[in-house]
């Protein structure tokens, strides 16, 4: 599905290279023109062999259990497991929901309604308020305020480095697409395929993106900073299950963002075979994965309602790289960004 270019506007296009070096809160998310800073990218004790690292040394992923009350609703109505299908329909609408709430405001109302409850002495209802306004408390924190799901210059700072020009790039599990668009605005003029097995993210999650949201990257003639919006980049979106894929060795790029961590142990070596499959010759496999960290551990339990519709893990950097490893890739690069582990990696 080919999308389509629109022409320039200023009130598309709010942003250019004089703000460079600029960030800016809007009501749903941050802007961030800064070019660098302190909380980018770093080395998470540095894995000088990952020959040396086993299992057994470093442990198997945290996983999370903790279900979403609409998923055990759903599978007592229909006595059967959810669809994995369903699933993902499920977790996309609500997660694009807190994209588009205005986590103040939303805030705010929850407090009020939550106040109405105290004074009515249902005392139910009022810690169902609380539990929401505790969930868009942190949401605004961690989204809006630090920008750790989006993570502007920690994406950036771990796309750093690629030796590629106008790459052919494929997102699996693409959703809203965000590292697609970094990555084209950092490495211009090339062409991504996104891929999701919902196809409510055509218009619900990339559709929905904010169309002013300015991405950091470069212009090849001068390695100057060049701002680039969304409608500039040369994108298309198929609905499809990943294996179902038909295109041959042809990319350049195979990202994937929180997307290992759903697969059980046993379908691994599949899905990690999905990013070599249709990679070119010496191209990049970039992939990422929730970090086993505090702030993680209580997000999934705030919004299980909302996330916890699938398998999921938490991982350390260790076992994100010896999972790719153990799969026949060579990292390159790894290390953590503000909620992700992160690495690059080529077929070995």
């Amino acid at each position: 599905m080919a999308l389509a270019h629109k022409p320039f506007s200023t009130t598309l296009h709010p942003y250019s290279e004089a703000d460079i070096g600029r960030t800016e809160l809007m009501p749903t998310h941050r802007v961030d023109l800064r070019p660098d800073g302190p909380d980018v990218f770093y080395d998470a004790e540095p894995v000088s062999d990952w020959r040396e690292l086993t299992w057994e040394k470093i442990g198997r992923p945290y996983r999370v259990e903790r279900w979403s009350n609409e998923k055990k609703t759903w599978e007592q109505e229909h006595s059967q497991d959810m669809p994995v299908q369903t699933q993902w329909q499920h977790f996309n609408r609500n997660f694009q929901a807190l994209f588009d709430a205005p986590a103040l405001e939303a805030r705010k109302k929850t407090l009020g309604e939550m106040g109405v409850a105290l004074k009515g002495l249902d005392l139910a209802e009022a810690l169902e308020e609380a539990a929401e306004v505790a969930r868009w408390s942190l949401w605004n924190k961690i989204h809006r305020i630090e920008d750790a799901v989006w993570d502007p210059r920690g994406k950036r700072a771990l796309f750093q480095g690629l030796d590629v020009k106008k790459p052919n790039i494929l997102f699996l599990g693409a959703a809203d697409g965000y590292e697609a668009m970094q990555l084209m605005a950092m490495y211009p003029g090339g062409h991504a395929v996104l891929v999701d097995y919902d196809a409510y993210c055509v218009d619900g999650r990339f559709g929905a993106f904010p169309e002013s949201y300015p991405f950091l990257g470069y212009d090849p003639a001068t390695g100057s900073h060049k701002v680039s919006y969304r409608d500039q980049m040369d994108i298309d979106y198929e609905v499809s299950d990943i294996r179902d894929l038909k295109y041959g060795k042809e990319f350049d790029v195979v990202v994937s963002i929180g997307l290992l961590e759903h697969f059980p142990d046993e379908y691994k070596p599949l899905a990690l075979d999905m990013h070599r499959r249709f990679l070119k010759p010496g191209g990049y496999v970039i992939m990422t994965t929730p970090r086993i960290q505090t702030t993680s551990k209580l997000f999934y339990t705030l919004f299980a309602d909302i996330m916890n519709f699938a398998y999921r893990e938490l991982m350390d950097i260790t076992h994100l790289g010896l999972y790719a490893y153990e799969n026949g890739f060579e990292i390159l690069r790894h290390g953590r960004i503000k909620a992700h582990n992160g690495i690059i990696a080529k077929v070995r």
